[in-house]
C-alpha cells in the first residue's frame, strides 16, 4: 500500500520526520510530496526542500521524495496511492484536517486519509515556529535535523547581515533552548 505524506515542509522538522518514520512502518512505500504553491513565499525553494527531505530520510528504505502542484487527491491518483498520511498535533489541527479529509473524499472515494497523532515531544512544533525562532536568532538545533538547521542559519544570516547568526558563528550551542534566548 502506498501512502502520500503531502505538505510544504518549509522546513522539514523533527515532527515531520516522526510521522514519516512511523508511516514507513505502516505502509509499503511513503511518498513525501512537497506542494508547490505559487501563492506562498517559502523560505526555501522546492528543490532545497526536496534535498533537505532526501538527506533527512536517506536511512529509510521505503521513502520517495517528490513535488507536485494542484489537488493532492489528483497527485495521489496519479501515483496510485491509496492513502493520504496526515499528522495531528493539537485539536485545531484535527478540525482543519477532518474538513480536508471529508473534502478529499468527495473528490475521490478511493483514497483514504489516515491520521497519526504526533509524538508528545513534537506536539508544539511547526515549520512556522522554527522560522520564527531562527529569524530572531534563537537556536533550532533541537527542532530540525542538523543540516536543515545550518541551512536555516545561513538563510537568515544572508537575509539579515546584522543577525547574531553569522558565518563566524553559524550554529548556536546544541544544548541551548529557545527559552534561553529572547524570541
Amino acid at each position: 500500500m502506498i501512502a502520500i505524506y503531502p505538505g510544504s515542509f518549509d522546513p522539514i522538522t523533527l515532527g515531520h520526520l516522526d510521522i514519516i518514520k512511523r508511516g514507513c512502518r505502516l505502509f509499503e512505500r511513503v511518498i513525501v510530496a512537497v506542494l508547490r504553491n505559487p501563492h506562498k513565499t517559502p523560505l526555501f525553494t522546492v528543490q532545497e526542500r526536496l534535498d533537505q527531505i532526501q538527506q533527512s530520510t536517506q536511512h529509510l528504505p521505503n521513502i520517495e521524495v517528490d513535488s507536485f502542484e494542484g489537488l493532492t487527491v489528483n497527485y495521489a491518483q496519479m501515483r496510485q496511492a491509496q492513502v493520504l498520511l496526515r499528522g495531528l498535533r493539537v485539536l485545531s489541527d484535527f478540525e482543519a484536517e477532518l474538513q480536508m479529509a471529508h473534502t478529499n473524499k468527495t473528490l475521490s472515494t478511493q483514497i483514504e486519509t489516515i491520521f497519526l497523532a504526533t509524538s508528545n515531544e513534537y506536539s508544539f512544533l511547526s515549520s512556522s515556529l522554527v522560522k520564527e525562532i531562527a529569524r530572531f536568532g534563537g537556536s533550532v538545533d533541537h527542532l530540525v535535523p542538523q543540516h536543515v538547521a545550518l541551512d536555516i542559519y545561513r538563510c537568515y544570516a544572508q537575509n539579515h547581515p546584522t543577525s547574531t547568526l553569522t558565518r563566524t558563528n553559524p550554529v548556536p550551542p546544541l544544548n541551548q533552548s529557545p527559552l534561553d534566548q529572547e524570541v
